[in-house]
């Protein structure tokens, strides 16, 4: 690891405030309500989020895959930002999501910033595969369209080697990176390569399952798409490989989130809709509904469905 990089003190204040987040607790990504008529639902996304943030995870990344990004138009995209930024009310950073091409996702960040977020998550541009020359400078541009701090999320086409790595770090804003592809070997690299205080993430679907692998190459951190819809199992998992008890967090792998990865995989889009209807299952409990995912994402089969909310179930048998 390379000595750290100066950043401007409102940059490095913000970092130290993920950072002691990300020690201490899960990362959260709420979902995004819609109504049956498909418009976003505000005063359900902040009971959502107050049934998010009682559980006390190290920061709220909003309208990011979890939360529909790909399927928000601007105006919505600053709207969720803002009612999180009140929400949370200093409690914990809110960190939005932006994508697409440099333009939009120049714009995304001018729209979190306004809207009052603290940082910003880059999802991978769409469509395209470009060199690394070219996935350094998209990043730059959409760097220079903010004064947030920015974390980058490498997953699919996007994928950077420890030689981009160093050159996207001597962005002043540029200070993480959220890891989407498991591979060990290039993320080891990239530890290695990076200066001290970078931030990586671990932020493949179900993350838990790679929790242990991640923690052995130092990286700690990882973001669950599972304390949407049952915090309550996130956090035990999370509090149990913390203190090193190998036995719940083998049971909770074997008994919920292996199942759960398996029933992920049968249907296209199910990281997120299968997540996002097992919380609509629950809404009598919890007070709220978020609704139906917006095309192209659609419901999950009955049936998978049926097993989903069996898991989920089982999963809060198992940590209450």
């Amino acid at each position: 690891m390379r000595p750290p990089i100066e950043r401007p003190a409102d940059i490095t204040a913000t970092v130290d405030r993920l950072a002691q987040g990300m020690d201490r607790s899960v990362l959260a990504f709420p979902l995004t309500p819609f109504d049956q008529d498909g418009a976003v639902d505000l005063k359900a996304f902040e009971a959502h989020l107050e049934h998010q943030l009682a559980a006390s995870p190290g920061a709220l990344f909003v309208a990011c895959g979890t939360g529909e990004y790909f399927s928000l138009d601007l105006d919505e995209l600053e709207a969720l930002v803002a009612v999180a930024v009140r929400v949370a009310d200093g409690r914990v950073p809110v960190v939005a999501g932006a994508g697409h091409g440099t333009a939009l996702a120049s714009a995304s960040v001018r729209a979190a910033e306004q809207a009052g977020a603290d940082a910003i998550l880059l999802l991978p541009p769409y469509l395209v595969n470009g060199p690394q020359s070219g996935l350094v400078e998209h990043t730059r541009r959409v760097c220079a369209a903010t004064r947030l701090p920015v974390i980058a999320y490498q997953r699919s086409q996007v994928s950077f080697t420890p030689e981009s790595l160093t050159e996207l770090s001597a962005i002043p804003n540029l200070v993480g990176v959220k890891d989407g592809h498991a591979d060990l070997d290039q993320m080891q690299r990239l530890v290695l390569a990076a200066p001290a205080g970078f931030l990586f993430f671990n932020g493949v679907p179900t993350a838990e399952l790679q929790a242990r692998s991640y923690s052995a190459i130092g990286v700690e951190a990882y973001s669950s798409a599972i304390h949407a819809v049952a915090p309550e199992i996130s956090h035990t998992f999370h509090s149990a490989l913390g203190r090193g008890d190998d036995t719940l967090v083998d049971r909770l792998l074997n008994e919920f989130f292996v199942p759960w990865v398996q029933l992920r995989d049968r249907g296209v889009g199910y990281a997120v809709s299968l997540v996002k209807a097992a919380t609509q299952a629950r809404a009598d409990e919890l007070g709220y509904e978020v609704g139906p995912v917006r095309p192209p994402l659609a419901q999950p089969a009955p049936e998978h469905l049926t097993e989903a909310n069996e898991l989920i179930a089982k999963g809060l048998d198992l940590v209450r």
